[in-house]
C-alpha cells in the first residue's frame, strides 16, 4: 500500500487497514470516486466500516451488510441500486485481483471506465 507500505488506520474503528482487498479508500479510486491525486490525503477506513457502500457488494466471498435507514439500497430506486452493485461488486471484485500487484498505481481503476 501507500505510505511506503505503512498500511492506513481506519478513521472508524481506529484499526489498521492491512490491504487493498478492505480498503474502502482504494476501492473507491477503483470505482473512479477519488483522483489518484487524492489518494494519500484522503481518510481511509476498512470497506465494512462504510456500511452504505459496502451494501452494494453482491459477490458470494464478501458477506452481506445491510443499512437500516435513509440509505437502505431496499428502499432505494432498483435501477439505481443494480447499477451500484454492479459497479461497486467489480470494483471489490478487481480489489481482489490486484492483491500483490506490483504495476503502476494507475492501472488499478476498473478498465471500462472513463476517467477523463
Amino acid at each position: 500500500m501507500a505510505k511506503c507500505d505503512e498500511g492506513y488506520i481506519c478513521c472508524i474503528c481506529q484499526k489498521d487497514v492491512a490491504n487493498i482487498t478492505v480498503s474502502d479508500l482504494y476501492l473507491r479510486y477503483v470505482i473512479g470516486q477519488i483522483d489518484p491525486e487524492v489518494l494519500h490525503t484522503t481518510e481511509e477506513k476498512h470497506i465494512r466500516c462504510n456500511p452504505t457502500l459496502a451494501q452494494y457488494i453482491v459477490d458470494p466471498n464478501f458477506e452481506p451488510v445491510v443499512v437500516e435507514g435513509d440509505f437502505d439500497k431496499r428502499q432505494l430506486d432498483p435501477k439505481f441500486v443494480r447499477q451500484q452493485e454492479s459497479l461497486i461488486t467489480r470494483g471489490w471484485q478487481r480489489l481482489q485481483e490486484l492483491k500483490g500487484y506490483e504495476g503502476s498505481i494507475l492501472d488499478y481503476p476498473l478498465p471500462d471506465l472513463n476517467m477523463d
